[in-house]
């Protein structure tokens, strides 16, 4: 990581970036953003007040995780449940801080060279939320740091069901679905269809709030992503909180399956 990057992180990051290893950073990070209603509950406001102050922890970890080095960070902001499960008050305010949040961030992700992408089914989204979201895209796609996605109408089942659907379609395009039938389906033809196909899958998942779930997020990429939860609400989720999930990442022994060499010698 560059000096001048370094420079950005608040003394309390810089002290506790000091004692990581910086060859061993996850190079994909994913977030489930969870405790802004309870956020806001505890503090007697309205629940998109924790939508906003989410705002602010959404740019303490993206701009702190481009400086230290991060190549991609996944953020869970939208589920494809949240349609039926949140009031449709709740919903509309989301939409509109969405489109707030991309204008007034723009800047941001060009002063720290994040790459904004998106994962889901961008297509239900409403026309003119798409609109400002393509041209947040656009707005940021000569930057060559840290790639940011934002998992908007996104649900991992929903994901796999459109992965397999897309390779059908693809099959029925080239010889029809007897190809399909001689051709077996390995994990690195599903991995192709899937919205992450141009990611790495994720080496950290964090969850705030504390809650002990995936939540239906990114089932497939995470089969050996270590887990870290925290009881902090995202709100009060920032980037020396991102820091500090990283060091405790850092003392996992990561065995994908395995057996630690250990292990293998006392066996």
């Amino acid at each position: 990581m560059r000096t001048k990057d370094i420079g950005r992180l608040s003394h309390k990051e810089r002290e506790i970036l000091s004692h990581l290893d910086a060859k061993r950073l996850p190079h994909h990070i994913a977030v489930i953003m969870d405790g802004n209603g309870r956020w806001a509950k505890k503090r007697h406001l309205p629940r998109i007040a924790g939508h906003k102050r989410g705002v602010e922890a959404v740019r303490s970890v993206a701009t702190t995780a481009a400086n230290i080095g991060i190549p991609s960070l996944t953020l869970y902001a939208f589920s494809v449940e949240n349609w039926k499960r949140r009031p449709k008050t709740e919903v509309t305010f989301l939409m509109t801080l969405l489109k707030t949040y991309l204008k007034q961030e723009v800047s941001t992700f060009n002063d720290n060279n994040i790459r904004l992408e998106y994962i889901g089914r961008i297509h239900e989204l409403p026309l003119d939320v798409q609109q400002v979201m393509n041209w947040a895209k656009d707005a940021t796609s000569q930057n060559t740091g840290m790639v940011m996605t934002l998992a908007l109408n996104y649900g991992s089942r929903s994901e796999l069901a459109d992965a397999f659907n897309a390779i059908v379609e693809a099959a029925a395009n080239n010889g029809g679905l007897e190809h399909l039938r001689k051709k077996a389906i390995d994990e690195e033809t599903i991995g192709k269809y899937l919205y992450t196909s141009h990611l790495p899958d994720p080496d950290l998942v964090i969850r705030t709030s504390g809650e002990m779930r995936l939540s239906n997020f990114l089932l497939w990429q995470l089969a050996y992503a270590e887990i870290y939860v925290t009881e902090t609400l995202w709100p009060d989720f920032d980037g020396k909180h991102l820091l500090t999930a990283i060091a405790d990442f850092q003392k996992r022994e990561r065995r994908f399956g395995g057996l630690v060499e250990k292990a293998e010698h006392s066996a």
